[in-house]
């Protein structure tokens, strides 16, 4: 858990701006929703936020991080800042009614605001949403709720209206690389590739690195893109059967697959060494380039692109994964 400074959140400055002016103002919305994908720090934003608005520090950052309220917040223990994480399949209309609705009424204990923060807020059933809709209406003056989805589409339009709607952008990969640098001291070419990989969430780019089984993907991977021709179906049907094993990873898989072939393509157009991502996979990532023209380097990734398609209406793996290692060696 923990807590992190403004300052020490990487990038979202425009709403790092926003958040710290309701602060300072001592005027936060009453209801607020996160938007962005798993991993791009909606959770941390939120947290810090809520310290920041229950921060008790005479100085003039908050949150300070050394107040015995903002201490509280960092450990999950405030008892003005309120966590729902859903514990089933979906968060129902009775834990929204125990958990939000009935006690929005009674006055904090401790700080000057009452912060609900919903996780998985697009988890909600819409007669859930229904009931926290009279709440953020006409919530008493101290009340906020924040809630956090991944899809804010799943939000009903009439709460959506009546929040203000905060999105999180991919950062850059610069951001990420030199954050990945300077945190973990690793060498520029693998938080570069951890950063692309990435593709703008910090949260991801850090689950890589410290990943063991992340390496190993990436290691079978790229064994697997310079060794395709040399494999009959055989042995492909082994490296499919070896991958279904963690299927819950196959978009890495795929993903890391797609890395390697736009490299390609970048290096037939430019034959620049310096623009590859797999910079140690010179020498395959040149053979393969020669080996192809530019309409086959688009079939394959779009055989990439087939197969998460497939893989997520729940075709069947090995026919869905055989269908898109065979546009490879053809």
């Amino acid at each position: 858990m923990g807590l992190f400074l403004f300052s020490d959140i990487m990038g979202h400055d425009d709403i790092k701006e926003h958040l710290q002016l309701a602060i300072q103002g001592d005027k936060p919305f009453h209801a607020y929703i996160f938007q962005g994908e798993v991993g791009c720090g909606k959770e941390t934003m939120a947290r810090s936020f809520a310290a920041g608005l229950q921060c008790v520090s005479e100085g003039e950052i908050h949150p300070c991080g050394e107040c015995p309220s903002c201490k509280q917040v960092g450990s999950g223990n405030h008892p003005d800042v309120i966590w729902v994480n859903r514990e089933l399949s979906s968060i129902g209309v009775d834990e929204v009614r125990e958990k939000i609705v009935d006690t929005m009424d009674i006055k904090p204990f401790s700080g000057p605001y009452k912060i609900y923060i919903i996780s998985e807020a697009d988890r909600m059933t819409e007669a859930a949403q229904n009931a926290l809709l009279k709440t953020i209406e006409e919530p008493p003056e101290y009340g906020v709720v924040i809630m956090l989805t991944n899809n804010i589409n799943a939000l009903l339009p009439t709460i959506q209206s009546r929040c203000i709607c905060l999105e999180f952008k991919p950062l850059s990969t610069a951001t990420i690389e030199n954050y990945l640098i300077d945190k973990y001291d690793i060498v520029d070419y693998h938080a570069r590739t951890c950063a692309i990989f990435a593709q703008g969430n910090l949260g991801k780019a850090i689950r890589f690195v410290e990943s063991q089984d992340f390496e190993v993907r990436k290691d079978k991977t790229l064994h697997l893109l310079r060794n395709v021709q040399n494999m009959d179906v055989a042995d492909m049907m082994d490296v499919i059967r070896e991958i279904g094993e963690e299927k819950e990873n196959f978009k890495d898989y795929i993903d890391l697959m797609i890395l390697w072939y736009r490299d390609v393509l970048i290096f037939k157009a430019t034959n620049d060494i310096n623009q590859l991502v797999f910079q140690s996979e010179y020498s395959a990532i040149s053979r393969e380039s020669s080996n192809r023209n530019y309409e086959k380097i688009e079939e394959i990734l779009q055989a990439f692109d087939k197969a998460k398609m497939r893989l997520k209406a729940n075709v069947n793996f090995e026919v869905a994964m055989e269908l898109m290692l065979l546009t490879l060696k053809q």
